[in-house]
């Protein structure tokens, strides 16, 4: 069975976690390919997805979105798992509403959707990004939970070896 994994980042930590979960994928047997959404014309060549962005300002990056959009028949045909990247800190910030993707969870028909924590480091960001950070008072801080990521993908493994 083949898996595509793919994630819109714009630090590399949402990268991070797509690398995880097609870690745990493959050492499951699966044909698993990490590509950038914005890589990808079509994806009629997998059996299943497993979809990421980044959550800035509340919303998934555009090359996640535009991925959806241009492959909503495809991915609504096959198995689709989503997650997100954001909340840092602890308690995390933000605390209220960090994504919404419902819109994305409707097109693609996914079975779920899973919200881990990000990554913050000062010196990847932009100076708006920075001033942001501040004005949240967020401490540079990685906040994934790179055993619950894996959980998660191994979850995942589980209900795909159940439809083979």
């Amino acid at each position: 069975m083949k898996v595509l994994v793919s994630a819109a980042t714009k630090h590399g930590a949402t990268a991070e976690i797509a690398e995880a979960i097609a870690e745990v994928l493959t050492g499951r047997g699966f044909d698993v390919v990490v590509a950038p959404p914005e890589s990808l014309s079509v994806i009629d060549d997998f059996d299943a997805a497993v979809l990421g962005s980044g959550v800035y300002f509340g919303h998934w990056l555009t090359a996640a979105t535009d991925l959806v959009e241009r492959s909503t028949a495809a991915l609504r045909a096959r198995p689709v798992w989503l997650f997100s990247s954001g909340p840092v800190g602890e308690p995390p910030k933000p605390a209220q509403n960090p994504v919404d993707v419902s819109a994305v969870v409707e097109a693609t028909g996914a079975r779920e959707h899973r919200l881990f924590g990000g990554r913050i480091a000062r010196r990847t960001l932009s100076f708006s990004e920075r001033a942001m950070v501040a004005a949240l008072r967020v401490q540079e801080a990685d906040s994934r939970d790179w055993a619950e990521i894996r959980g998660w993908a191994s979850a995942i493994a589980d209900s795909l070896d159940a439809s083979r």
